[in-house]
């Protein structure tokens, strides 16, 4: 490996804002490819592996930093490079909370539940990553990275997502207080709080088709219960789809498929249909690139978005 430069290094200002003054070395041969950063946003965090159709997470909130990095003709592996950006970090000061493997992590669910910077500029090989989520204290509140590093036959990749630090508003999200606390429950309902929706992840529509296909949703139950222990809450179930065929074919399937997903709501799970409503989108809405298979599963999805909360 090539002699270590310090390409991420020193206190980056965000719109105004100072993110983490993290400094993790790197070979020579890095090149940053992509940044996404954000004034103030909120980050779910993995602290736990994929298990029993569910997540185990945190929210961060605060001025968010998401940057990819291609290293060309690297021949470490990407357990010998997390292991090194993981020492770095707790030389930095961080407490690890959460690192794995892929198979360990969860595998392809894992990867999607996982916010990752497009193709080419991050590759991620869902037989050969690494993610590392750690928290150090700040000034006034703590700071939150994540890394993900995976690879090619010759190139290795790494995301850095920062968030939190020096902020108003603590990072870790906490309920709305419209309602009482022992009304809303679980992490599904804390992400609806919080940021307003969620994507419906693990829905099964058999090709082509509109029909939810007929098996048990964990993430259908949790919505239900937050619903029905919620009845000033109301949702819209907006359908997506990737790219693939005319817009208009697309449109008329996501509003088939969402008004399907709140079928199952209320015949299934006992919600009362006036909280309830669908329509569809087709492709005009996207998570990630079309232009790759991960991208177009990613933008084949059901999101939940809360609309009312009197």
């Amino acid at each position: 490996m090539r002699a270590g430069c310090a390409i991420i290094a020193g206190l980056l200002v965000v719109n105004g804002h100072a993110a983490l003054a993290v400094e993790l070395k790197l070979p020579e041969a890095a090149t940053v490819t992509a940044t996404e950063t954000a004034d103030f946003t909120s980050m779910q965090l993995a602290i736990g592996p994929w298990k029993d159709d569910d997540l185990l997470t945190i929210w961060a909130e605060g001025a968010l930093t998401r940057r990819a990095i291609r290293i060309d003709a690297y021949d470490t592996t990407t357990s010998e490079l997390s292991g090194q950006l993981r020492n770095q970090l707790v030389d930095e000061g961080f407490d690890i909370l959460f690192e794995c493997r892929d198979v360990e992590c969860g595998g392809f669910d894992f990867r999607f539940q996982t916010r990752v910077l497009p193709e080419p500029d991050m590759h991620v090989d869902l037989g050969d990553y690494r993610y590392i989520s750690a928290q150090r204290a700040g000034e006034t509140r703590p700071e939150y990275i994540s890394l993900l590093i995976s690879r090619s036959i010759e190139t290795a990749y790494v995301q850095i997502a920062e968030i939190g630090g020096n902020q108003q508003v603590s990072p870790i999200s906490v309920l709305s207080s419209k309602a009482p606390p022992d009304q809303i429950t679980g992490d599904l309902a804390a992400e609806l709080e919080l940021s307003g929706s969620i994507v419906l992840r693990g829905l099964a529509f058999p090709t082509g088709s509109s029909r939810l296909a007929d098996q048990g949703y964990a993430v259908l139950k949790e919505l239900a219960e937050y619903l029905n222990a919620n009845p000033e809450r109301k949702i819209m179930l907006v359908g997506h789809t990737d790219s693939e065929g005319s817009l208009s074919g697309n449109v008329s399937l996501s509003k088939k498929r969402a008004k399907s997903v709140a079928r199952r709501l209320i015949e299934t799970y006992g919600v009362d249909k006036s909280q309830v409503s669908s329509d569809g989108v087709g492709f005009l809405a996207p998570r990630a690139s079309n232009l790759t298979p991960e991208g177009r599963t990613e933008n084949r999805r059901v999101e939940a978005i809360l609309t009312s909360t009197q």
